[in-house]
């Protein structure tokens, strides 16, 4: 697929580093020679110096047959503006922007063809919000991340000794959690993921665990690998920025919440935009004063979310080390999220890596719901819709055993129900979550949830899901 990515900052970088690895023609255009030198040196890709909402600029850098746009400048207007360029002027068939702004969502008639003609936004503020708010909810959690409309989950977790599967095989695991269906999709051992998991492989304790399971299920699944947790209910914020604030906002009704902030202006901003049962404290959260005078030992979530990397980390360090008992970390370079990630600092979040799979459902080829990048990138886990039927899709109407899957690549559930013949969404539908076995037939209209160990694999996977007219 031949891709171009305006703006080459943070998140343009992110993207083009996943998508270049997957052999897709890259061009990047950023108006900062030397970023765009330093991608190049890095990256097998192309760079093109100007501004990307100019015809010109688009034009030398190949726009006239590009497949996608992603734009990703660091202003929502340059963003809106180029796609609507390149959607009018160039007839680019899908166009991305990055908008940070709320009154630009998905299905706001501004967007449309007639408008900006934007097909999809993104926002990485939002997306980080909404991963650490799926973490507080389920504090035992590694990763949650749902599929088919919030039916399915695939959650990650550390497994524990004293779990009930813990020191048990996957072929106990009906008898000793009857009340809830789940499929272990994947098992990393020591960083390293296990090979050919069958009912005979069993989970230890430091295990991490990947799950898929109905989300009604998901509290009896996590208790099912560890011991939970006590619920969350006082948190601590050290960064009141654009996450900062909108994490605040969607949470502040259902915990109690402290934040603190380095800029005095910023500090009183907060205090009018969030109600006054949240404490917005002025001070350094890296501060072993600040933070012990605030009670910090009494937190069950501390979250680093301001700008500074490295305030990030000191701040959840010390945090850890003063008797917070879980912290998260937002941490922006990748290489910082790996080198910290299962040390003091309980998850490193990377918003590179949560905005990713929004994006990757637009280049997977075969009709793709959802995606999501796992293990730093390594992994991924899909949601695709079997369309066609025996003779026109390798997929529709076969048992799992019988499917051609690449080594490691698993099925973890099946939702039947929410599409119909045509495509469109079964209206007042009643969909049914069913965990794949390998006698499960895999019908028409189906969304199937794939976990794939290795991104080269995702292409044999995609394969599957098309539709030829020439099968046979």
């Amino acid at each position: 697929m031949k891709i171009l990515i305006l703006g080459a900052g943070r998140v343009g970088e992110s993207v083009a580093e996943s998508l270049v690895s997957e052999r897709n023609d890259i061009t990047v255009v950023d108006t900062d020679p030397a970023r765009l030198r330093e991608l190049q040196d890095r990256l097998d890709l192309r760079t093109v110096v100007g501004n990307g909402i100019q015809p010109s600029v688009l034009r030398e850098a190949g726009v006239e047959d590009t497949d996608l746009l992603i734009a990703c400048a660091p202003l929502d207007e340059t963003n809106l503006v180029a796609c609507k360029v390149a959607h009018e002027m160039f007839s680019v068939p899908t166009t991305i922007a990055r908008v940070r702004s709320p009154e630009f969502e998905d299905g706001n008639p501004l967007l449309e063809k007639k408008g900006f003609a934007v097909d999809k936004v993104i926002c990485p503020e939002e997306s980080v919000t909404d991963y650490i708010r799926k973490l507080i909810e389920y504090p035992e959690a590694l990763q949650v991340l749902e599929f088919a409309h919030g039916l399915v989950s695939l959650i990650a977790v550390r497994a524990v000794a004293g779990g009930p599967l813990v020191q048990h095989s996957l072929a106990e695991i009906p008898q000793l959690i009857p009340g809830a269906e789940m499929r272990i999709v994947a098992i990393y051992r020591q960083d390293k993921a296990l090979t050919d998991i069958d009912g005979s492989t069993r989970i230890e304790a430091g295990d991490e665990v990947f799950v898929l399971a109905a989300t009604a299920d998901i509290r009896t699944v996590l208790g099912a690998l560890r011991k939970m947790d006590r619920p969350v209910r006082r948190i601590m914020v050290a960064g009141g920025g654009k996450v900062g604030l909108r994490l605040a906002r969607q949470i502040h009704a259902d915990y109690q919440l402290k934040i603190i902030e380095p800029v005095h202006a910023r500090c009183e901003y907060l205090a009018t935009q969030l109600p006054a049962e949240v404490l917005v404290l002025h001070g350094d959260s890296t501060d072993e004063e600040l933070l012990g005078d605030e009670n910090v030992h009494e937190m069950d979530l501390f979250i680093a979310l301001t700008s500074d990397d490295e305030d990030n980390i000191m701040s959840c360090l010390l945090a850890k080390r003063l008797g917070a008992r879980r912290v998260i970390g937002v941490i922006n370079r990748a290489a910082y999220a790996d080198l910290v990630q299962g040390t003091a600092i309980d998850i490193a979040i990377a918003p590179s890596h949560t905005v990713i799979g929004e994006l990757l459902a637009y280049v997977r080829r075969g009709d793709v719901e959802a995606v999501h990048s796992l293990r730093r990138g390594a992994a991924e886990a899909l949601e695709a819709i079997v369309r066609g039927n025996a003779k026109t899709c390798r997929m529709a109407e076969r048992r799992v055993d019988e499917l051609d899957l690449p080594p490691g690549a698993q099925i973890g559930a099946i939702v039947r129900g929410l599409h119909l013949a045509d495509g469109s969404e079964a209206e007042n539908a009643k969909p049914r979550v069913i965990i794949a076995h390998h006698d499960t037939t895999i019908l028409p209209n189906d969304h199937v949830i794939i976990f794939v160990p290795r991104k080269r694999m995702v292409r044999e996977v995609e394969k599957l899901f098309q539709v030829a007219a020439t099968f046979f």
